[in-house]
């Protein structure tokens, strides 16, 4: 079956800007010469650093003119604590956080990002922050009894797909050959397009879908499971992104990070309230040098 595809645009270009200071009177910039330092030195010095996130909620997004999520929590722990005392947040789509970030837009990506070899070929990934699970998105009721890819897969041209363009689902997708698909430009979108009836389900992670669907009707989430490709289960695990020559401020980031993945409780007292539990813990033994090279299992 020829396989159909349709996009739906949502956002192709910077949404907003804003700074979020994390300290009461803090200034922006400290004013002195910059020229010759990297960008960590650079972010200490002018006391900022600038943040590109997606809009995906609950790890990162802008409410009421304030930033806010998972990652943004961990954010204003870390660099607060490396002396960086303002969050300048760039809004974007999510197709344009590592290509932004690589053109010297932005510092960082925060964006609760999979760690997956193709990205790693283009930035540089922190160490391990949030396990991922996913979950569908589909009309209440559940009326193609949809569990899982697999089981969208076997509905072969009867059942519509959609995924956020980029995402590591549109990839489950693709490799196991589901035909009529959607893309989308962000999780609200392909909720939207399931409430409008043009997709049967849409598939992201399940920590994102519970939240996003909570109050909804016309919608509902399904049980999360972890998607299996040839046999191997899809080991999912995000991180913060950074360009590939900023190594100072990757280590500097990853020295304050273990300060908190090592201890559950410091963890969860960052991300609990966004919905996050202990089984989003990244586990001590895996690291982003096995996800970039795809060993998983």
């Amino acid at each position: 079956m020829t396989k159909r595809t349709t996009r739906i645009g949502i956002a192709t270009a910077a949404i907003g800007t804003l700074t979020l200071g994390l300290l009461a009177g803090c200034a922006s910039g400290g004013g002195g010469d910059t020229e010759g330092m990297n960008t960590l030195e650079k972010a200490q010095e002018e006391g900022t650093i600038t943040l590109a996130v997606a809009s995906e909620q609950p790890y990162s997004w802008v409410e009421d003119g304030e930033a806010t999520g998972a990652t943004i929590a961990m954010h204003k722990e870390i660099f607060s604590n490396l002396g960086i005392d303002n969050l300048e947040i760039e809004e974007v789509d999510w197709n344009s956080l590592i290509p932004g970030l690589n053109a010297g837009r932005w510092d960082v990506v925060s964006a609760g990002m999979s760690i997956l070899p193709d990205r790693c070929a283009e930035a540089a990934f922190s160490d391990p922050e949030i396990m991922y699970t996913t979950a569908l998105v589909v009309p209440t009721g559940n009326p193609k009894n949809l569990s899982d890819l697999d089981s969208i897969a076997a509905g072969g041209g009867d059942v519509t797909l959609a995924v956020q363009s980029g995402a590591i689902e549109e990839g489950y997708a693709s490799d196991l050959g589901i035909s009529n698909v959607i893309q989308v430009d962000s999780a609200t979108a392909g909720i939207e397009v399931v409430q409008a009836g043009r997709a049967d389900a849409f598939a992201l992670t399940a920590v994102s879908m519970n939240w996003m669907t909570e109050n909804m009707d016309d919608v509902e989430t399904t049980d999360a499971f972890v998607q299996e490709i040839d046999g191997v289960e899809q080991i999912g695990a995000g991180a913060t992104v950074f360009r590939q020559d900023d190594t100072e401020l990757l280590e500097a980031y990853n020295e304050e990070l273990a300060k908190i993945t090592a201890d559950e409780s410091t963890y969860l007292g960052l991300v609990e309230e966004f919905g996050f539990t202990a089984e989003n813990l990244p586990p001590a033994d895996l690291t982003t040098e096995q996800l970039c090279s795809g060993e998983l299992g």
